[in-house]
């Protein structure tokens, strides 16, 4: 007896595209049903609600592109705390739409990510008050859970940084600078 593949259960088989190159291109946040959201918080609640914002980021014109963005902000780096464990979840899927020249808000995406990278409120506050760290629901560790994730995706910022639009490399220059410090 065969035992199915796992690779790409159910209805999960990635969707090929060939790009202008004639490259099979799979098709953007393939990956979403692979997260547990509706396990995992966001500032609201549950996180459910982030793959439609991400596909609201993806697929939708300009308005809807930056409407879904700005909640999701609201959701997972408000003010520019990392706000719930779904900040860690959600960034490879921000790195996956920054890179998708159909995308309409790819700077502020990149924006978002350098808040991201810089956010260390948790860690301050716990510097000045250590209980924070016993607490059940440590924010602290989802803070470096989300600045690591944004620094795993590092090696994307030299074509981000190519790109023609100025606003998307002025961005991604300001996010390098960031993750270098």
């Amino acid at each position: 007896m065969r035992s199915a593949s796992t690779e790409h259960p159910g209805s999960e088989r990635p969707v090929r595209h060939t790009s202008p190159t004639g490259m099979a291109r799979t098709a953007p946040l393939m990956s979403l049903s692979r997260v547990p959201w509706r396990d995992i918080q966001d500032s609201t609640g549950s996180a459910a609600a982030i793959p439609l914002l991400l596909n609201g980021i993806a697929w939708g014109d300009a308005d809807t592109a930056r409407s879904a963005l700005a909640d999701l902000r609201k959701r997972i780096c408000q003010y520019g705390f990392v706000v719930e464990q779904a900040t860690a979840a959600t960034v490879p899927f921000l790195w996956e739409l920054a890179q998708l020249p159909r995308v309409t808000c790819r700077a502020e995406i990149i924006r978002l990510l350098k808040a991201i990278a810089d956010a260390r409120q948790w860690e301050s506050t716990a510097a000045a008050y250590p209980k924070l760290l016993n607490h059940r629901e440590n924010p602290v560790v989802w803070e470096r859970a989300a600045r690591q994730a944004v620094r795993a995706r590092r090696g994307d910022l030299n074509r981000l940084m190519a790109d023609q639009d100025t606003r998307i490399a002025r961005a991604t220059s300001e996010l390098a600078h960031a993750l270098a410090e």
